[in-house]
């Protein structure tokens, strides 16, 4: 049965609305990047800066080493991508294309993980890391991605993984190929959607993480974009204008990231069944 034409009409305007609630925001973050403080109050609010202040930009980065900021959370952002999307990858295969005792029950135990609090590990994963001497070094918020890469991520790709029909596996056994060969040259390039949405997420996640950088770093030369952001914040209180420009230059690498790979997150987000 075909919807009506008023449920399409009540359909779409529901989503323009709900849209309309996340876009206004990020408008705002914008048009008060490139406004005067005088501007950015003003009523009735103008929405078209006159004229465009780009030397906030310029302010902002440069009161602070931002600098130093973007590389270290690019070292992180990009370590910890190329890790996650490794070691989840083979942890989904392990346990979706490898009979092996006791895997279904392994992989129940590490799903009742997903329940448990982080601020429950918080502290031991702190006086662990600080008897080990990495305390206030990029090390705690990298290592941990090359060892599975999160729970997640392995459910994900590990859903993604039962989707493709085993034939494919059998054919490369009956040619001499192992689990490593199957792996490298059948599942993982089959896979593309899924790795891509595993990408996104743990690009996101790393870029945006404050609680893990202000828990293990404590010198500025190993600060972050969002520890960057807190301490201009902190610094700068009363200039929106430059705040708004600081907190824009943040935001906007994540913005582009996921609207160039929207389509491989969605098709990929349906073909592991996470579909509501």
């Amino acid at each position: 049965m075909r919807p009506s034409k008023l449920s399409l009409t009540a359909g779409y305007g529901a989503l323009i609305l709900i849209s309309c609630m996340f876009i206004i925001p990020f408008v705002w973050l914008i048009r008060s990047s490139l406004m005067n403080l005088s501007q950015i109050f003003t009523m009735p609010p103008e929405w078209i800066p006159k004229p465009f202040q780009w030397g906030n930009f310029h302010k902002a980065l440069t009161v602070l080493p931002f600098d130093v900021f973007f590389k270290n959370t690019l070292i992180i952002v990009v370590t910890v991508l190329v890790g996650t999307v490794i070691t989840s990858s083979i942890g989904a295969f392990g346990f979706s294309r490898i009979p092996w005792k006791g895997r279904d029950a392994v992989f129940a135990v590490l799903m009742t993980s997903m329940m448990l609090p982080a601020a429950v590990t918080m502290i031991p994963s702190f006086l662990g890391w600080q008897m080990m001497g990495f305390y206030d070094t990029l090390y705690p918020l990298i290592v941990p991605a090359y060892f599975g890469g999160g729970i997640f991520n392995i459910f994900l790709l590990r859903q993604f993984y039962l989707t493709i029909p085993r034939d494919f596996d059998e054919a490369a056994y009956v040619d001499g190929a192992n689990y490593w060969q199957i792996y490298t040259r059948i599942i993982f390039p089959l896979s593309r959607s899924a790795i891509i949405v595993v990408a996104l997420f743990s690009f996101l996640a790393s870029w945006n993480d404050f609680m893990g950088p202000l828990i293990y770093l404590k010198s500025d030369k190993w600060f972050t974009l969002a520890l960057g952001l807190q301490m201009f914040q902190g610094t700068y209180t009363a200039q929106w204008d430059l705040l708004m420009a600081a907190s824009a230059t943040v935001v906007l690498p994540c913005v582009i990231v996921f609207l160039a790979g929207q389509r491989y997150f969605l098709e990929g987000i349906t073909l592991t069944g996470l579909k509501g």
